[in-house]
Parts: C-alpha cells; sequence; structure tokens
C-alpha cells in the first residue's frame, strides 16, 4: 500500500517553537563555554587566561573611554570600502569569464592561485607599497575578497540555461533584457553566497593587515594591547569583533539572503 506524506512547511506557530528551542541550545551552548572558562582561569594566571570579570571590566573600560566605537568604526569602514571595491570588480569580471568559455579557460589557473595566497602576504606587499596607511587594509580586503567574489559569479553564469540564452536571441530580446530576466536571476544566488563569504574573510583579514601596517582600528588595539600584556584587553577586543561579525551575519546577510530567495524555498516546498 502506497503511503503518502504531507510536503506541506510546518504550521507558523511550529516553526516558531522550533526557532525559540534552537535559540535556547545555542544559549545554554554558550553558558557551558562561559562556564568552563571560568573554571580554567580561576587556576591559570590572569595574564595568561584572564577571567570573565576581568574581561568585562576591560570591555567597560574601551566603551566607557570612546576606543571601542571609535576604532570599530575605522575597521568597518575600511573593510567596507575594499568589499565595495572588490565587487565592483569582480562581479562584471565573472559575468565576462562564464560567458566567454575561452577567457574562462585561461584565467582559470589565476584565479587558484589568488584564492590560495595567505593575506599575510599580501599585507606585507601592501605595506611595501602604501606604507602604513588606510590604503593597506583596503587592499588586502580587496585582494582577499575579489577572487572568491569572481570565481562565485563565475560559476553562477557558467549555470545559465544556454536554451534561455538561444530563446532570448531568437526572440531578439535586447541585451539589457536578456541580462536582467536571465543572467542575473541565475547569478543572484551565487553572488550572494561569494558576497557573504568573501565579507566574513575580509572583516577577518582586516585584523592581520591593521596589526602590520595601520595605526588605528581593532588589529592596532590588539596589537597594542598584546604588546603591554594586557591580555583582559586582548579578549575584550576579540569578544568584540566575534560578536560583530555575528550580529551582522544574522541581523543582515541572513534576513536579507531570505527575503531575496524567499521565492526559492517556496518552490522547493511545493
Amino acid at each position: 500500500m502506497t503511503e503518502f506524506t504531507d510536503a506541506r512547511p510546518l504550521p507558523r506557530a511550529a516553526a516558531r517553537g522550533i526557532r525559540y528551542g534552537l535559540i535556547g541550545q545555542r544559549l545554554a551552548l554558550l553558558a557551558a563555554i562561559v562556564g568552563v572558562w571560568w573554571i580554567f582561569s580561576l587556576t591559570i594566571p590572569h595574564y595568561i587566561l584572564p577571567g570573565p570579570p576581568r574581561v568585562y571590566a576591560a570591555f567597560k573600560l574601551i566603551l566607557e573611554n570612546g576606543d571601542l566605537w571609535a576604532n570599530l568604526g575605522i575597521t568597518l569602514g575600511r573593510v567596507g570600502v575594499g568589499f565595495v571595491l572588490a565587487v565592483l570588480v569582480s562581479v562584471p569580471a565573472g559575468i565576462v569569464l562564464g560567458a566567454v568559455h575561452k577567457l574562462g579557460e585561461f584565467f582559470e589557473p589565476v584565479l587558484t592561485v589568488l584564492n590560495t595566497v595567505s593575506s599575510a602576504i599580501w599585507a606585507i606587499f601592501a605595506i611595501i607599497w602604501f606604507g602604513i596607511s588606510n590604503a593597506t587594509t583596503i587592499f588586502v580586503v580587496f585582494m582577499t575578497s575579489m577572487p572568491l567574489i569572481i570565481t562565485n559569479v563565475w560559476q553562477g553564469t557558467r549555470s545559465v540555461n544556454a536554451d534561455f540564452i538561444e530563446l532570448a536571441h531568437t526572440l531578439r530580446m535586447p541585451g539589457r533584457k536578456v541580462m536582467a530576466k536571465i543572467y542575473l536571476p541565475t547569478i543572484l544566488p551565487y553572488f550572494f553566497s561569494g558576497a557573504r563569504l568573501a565579507f566574513a574573510f575580509g572583516w577577518r583579514v582586516s585584523l592581520v593587515a591593521e596589526t602590520l601596517g595601520a595605526s588605528s582600528g581593532v588589529g592596532y588595539r590588539l596589537r597594542q594591547a598584546a604588546d603591554l600584556i594586557q591580555t583582559d584587553q586582548v579578549f575584550a577586543w576579540t569578544i568584540t569583533m566575534i560578536a560583530m561579525m555575528a550580529a551582522l551575519e544574522m541581523g543582515a546577510f541572513r534576513p536579507l539572503e531570505n527575503h531575496l530567495f524567499r521565492w526559492k524555498k517556496e518552490a522547493e516546498s511545493q
């Protein structure tokens, strides 16, 4: 006897209950990590592993003296400029490489090399070329983000259905309409996936660049605190960076992705 399963999505109340349950589990995991950290800190010197109270006091200090928001803003600004420049260069380049197969085959090894070069190497070159300046961090973020976005956009362009392109040419559809109606809907999920990954990498490598070649920003303050053996401030800055990235991911990128591609989930659930 054939059995049929109900493929309809869960009711809203049930989905909300699952979401709250997941949030509770994550909070429990976070509490467990903090608890283990606190226990270990009681047996280790504070300059090696400061406890949560000492780190909280350091966080309050950098918050009250204005260091926190000033340096976060500087770092976020550098990452934003490098990321936007990478998007402006990578999207057209990825579309061209995907549309012109010979160019894609020719430049594929170049992209592979760019994706494997360490951000520390780009930081060293940036210091040589730009010195201690904003351009150093912007360049490192750009060189880290650009090949990731190009690769994803290129793969998205290659996945465009050739039959649709042929039909558009048969109907003499203008190039801008072909781009808007056929290429962009296919490429956008690939681009968004690559952009999220590139921004996350850019956020991390900005610390490397600022540690080596900046006189301000979170990376610079981390290096300064480490040089002065202020381990509690190192922990405070590190946790702040993690919290900022998590807030951007869960408060901006994920909701935007869910909104842009809600049609995909609706189609899959049918």
